[in-house]
C-alpha cells in the first residue's frame, strides 16, 4: 500500500506542470480582496515581463538576461484561460477602461528563455523558467478561514462582528425571531441565505472585508444550491435531527468539503510564490472598523499558508510551500510619492502577525506600496498659502480632469492601528479621502510596457531569485 501511494504521486508529480529535472516551473499566486486590482496586476505585469522598458528593477532584465518572455497555453487543461488580451485592450485601447473584475479562477503561462550568467554561462546556453500565474476572487480566498471552523463557532463569530453594523439589522432582526430548535423548512432556510446574503453585499459595498461565506456574493453554477443556502445561527441548547440548527450545520459542513477544501487542494495548496494585493487605501477611507476588519481578515486568509522551504525529496512527492509572499498595498498612484512609504509602512503593521507566522516558518516576506498601472501624474497645488502634494487623473465619474489631495496618512502606522483596534466610529484626528480615476490614454513606445509604480521591484522579490 505505501509503495502504490509513493508510484501514484509520482505519477501525479509526472503528469503536472513539468518533470522535476526539466524546465523550471514557478507557480505565482495572485490574492487579495475583491477591489485590490488582481486582474490590473496580472494584466500588467505579463505586459511589462513581454515588453521589458520599464522594468530596470527587475535584475535579470536589466542585467540583459532575459532573452524573451512569450506566451504559452496555461498546462491545466480544465481551468479558464485568464484573458490577456481582452484586459490589456481595456487598459491600452482609444477609450481606456478598467477591465471587469476576476469572477472565477483563471490561469496564464510566460515562458522565459533565459540566458545563464557567471563563467560558464555562455557555454551552457539558454534555459527555460515557466511562470504560471494563479488568478482567482477574492471572496474565494476569504473562504480559507473557515477550513477550522465549525458551524457553532462560526455563527457565534459572525454574530459578535456584524453586532451594532447598519447593514446587518434586517438579518439579525430576522435570526433573532428564528427560533433554531424549529422544524427545517426550505423557505425559511432560503428566507434567512437571502437575508444573510444581502447583508454581505451590503457590508462589501461598505468597505467592510470579513465577507464569508465567498461564494454568497459569487455562487456561479452553485446559485440556488443547498450548499449555498444557509445562514448563522444563535446556539440552542439541543438541536433534534430535523432541526433548522441540524440542517444549517450540515449544509455548513458541506459547504466546507464540497466548496472549500477543494479550491484548497486543487489550486491554493499548489502555490511558489504569493502575493497579497490590499486596498490599504480604501479601507482607510471607510474608517477604523474596516481596517481591523481587513486586518483581521487578512490575518486569518493566512493561517492556510504553508510557508517555508521544500527539500528536494519532499518537493518530488508533490510538497508545495510558499516561499515567497509580497504584502502589496495598491493604488500608490493615489497618492503623491512622498507618502508612498507611509502607506508601505501601514501595509507592514497591518500584515505584521501574518508576516511574523511567515518568517517564522522560514518563508522571505516584503512589504511594498504599488501601482500595477500608473492612472494619474503627480503635482503641486498651491492652497491657503500652503502647497499640497496632490494627484492629477481623470475621474471615473463623468471623465473630468481633476487634481485630488486624500490627506495626510500618520507618519506613525501604530495610532491608525490603535483607532483601528478600539472599534472608533471614525479617525480621531484625520480625515483619508479617495477618488477613483480612470486610466489614461496611453502612446507606448516599442518595447515599453504600461507605466505602473514599482511593479518592476514586485517582480524581482518575488522572482528574482529564479531568473
Amino acid at each position: 500500500m505505501v509503495v502504490s501511494d509513493f508510484v501514484d504521486r509520482l505519477e501525479r508529480v509526472a503528469e503536472g506542470v513539468t518533470a522535476p529535472f526539466s524546465d523550471t516551473v514557478v507557480r505565482l499566486g495572485v490574492t487579495g480582496l475583491s477591489r485590490a486590482g488582481k486582474t490590473v496586476f496580472i494584466t500588467s505585469l505579463a505586459a511589462n515581463l513581454m515588453d521589458r522598458g520599464r522594468m530596470p528593477g527587475l535584475r535579470a532584465a536589466s542585467e540583459g538576461r532575459v532573452l524573451a518572455v512569450y506566451l504559452q497555453p496555461q498546462p491545466d487543461d480544465t481551468v479558464p484561460r485568464f484573458d490577456f488580451e481582452t484586459h490589456l485592450s481595456a487598459l491600452t485601447g482609444p477609450k481606456p477602461h478598467w477591465p471587469q473584475s476576476t469572477r472565477a479562477i483563471s490561469e496564464l503561462r510566460l515562458s522565459f528563455k533565459l540566458q545563464p550568467s557567471g563563467m560558464f554561462g555562455a557555454l551552457r546556453g539558454p534555459r527555460t523558467v515557466h511562470l504560471d500565474i494563479v488568478d482567482y476572487p477574492g471572496e474565494w480566498l476569504l473562504d480559507l478561514s473557515l477550513m477550522d471552523q465549525s458551524y457553532s463557532s462560526w455563527s457565534e463569530a459572525v454574530f459578535e462582528r456584524i453586532a451594532g453594523r447598519d447593514q446587518a439589522k434586517g438579518f439579525l432582526d430576522l435570526a433573532a425571531s428564528t427560533d433554531p430548535m424549529s422544524d427545517f423548512t426550505e423557505p425559511k432556510a432560503k428566507g434567512l441565505a437571502e437575508a444573510f446574503t444581502a447583508y454581505l453585499a451590503d457590508a462589501h459595498a461598505a468597505g467592510y472585508s470579513d465577507c464569508t461565506p465567498g461564494r454568497f456574493l459569487l455562487p456561479g453554477d452553485l446559485a440556488g444550491s443547498p450548499v449555498v443556502t444557509f445562514a448563522p445561527l444563535a446556539r440552542p441548547q439541543k438541536a433534534a435531527r430535523g432541526s433548522l440548527w441540524r440542517e444549517m450545520e450540515r449544509r455548513f459542513d458541506a459547504y466546507k468539503d464540497k466548496v472549500v477544501k477543494p479550491f484548497f487542494r486543487d489550486h491554493f495548496s499548489r502555490i511558489d510564490r504569493q502575493i497579497v494585493l490590499v486596498d490599504a487605501l480604501g479601507a482607510i477611507h471607510a474608517g477604523p472598523r474596516a481596517v481591523e476588519d481587513m486586518r483581521r481578515a487578512m490575518a486569518g486568509i493566512l493561517d492556510a499558508f504553508k510557508p517555508g522551504r521544500v527539500g528536494w525529496i519532499a518537493g518530488l512527492l508533490g510538497a508545495r510551500r510558499v516561499e515567497r509572499i509580497l504584502f502589496a498595498a495598491t493604488k500608490a498612484d493615489h497618492l503623491h510619492h512622498v507618502q508612498h512609504l507611509r502607506l508601505t509602512n501601514i501595509m507592514a503593521a497591518l500584515m505584521r502577525d501574518a508576516r511574523d507566522k511567515a518568517d517564522f516558518a522560514g518563508a522571505d516576506t516584503a512589504a511594498m506600496s504599488i501601482a500595477a498601472l500608473r492612472a494619474t501624474v503627480e503635482e503641486t497645488v498651491p492652497h491657503r498659502g500652503k502647497s499640497l502634494d496632490c494627484v492629477r487623473g481623470r475621474l471615473l465619474d463623468g471623465g473630468r480632469d481633476a487634481a485630488f489631495y486624500p490627506g495626510e496618512l500618520p507618519e506613525n502606522p501604530s495610532a491608525l492601528l490603535a483607532s483601528a483596534r478600539q472599534g472608533d466610529e471614525k479617525w480621531l484626528d484625520a480625515d483619508y479621502g479617495i477618488m477613483a480615476f480612470a486610466p489614461a490614454p496611453l502612446s507606448l513606445k516599442p518595447g515599453e510596457g504600461p507605466p505602473h509604480i514599482r511593479l518592476d521591484r514586485a517582480a524581482e522579490f518575488l522572482l528574482g531569485d529564479i531568473l
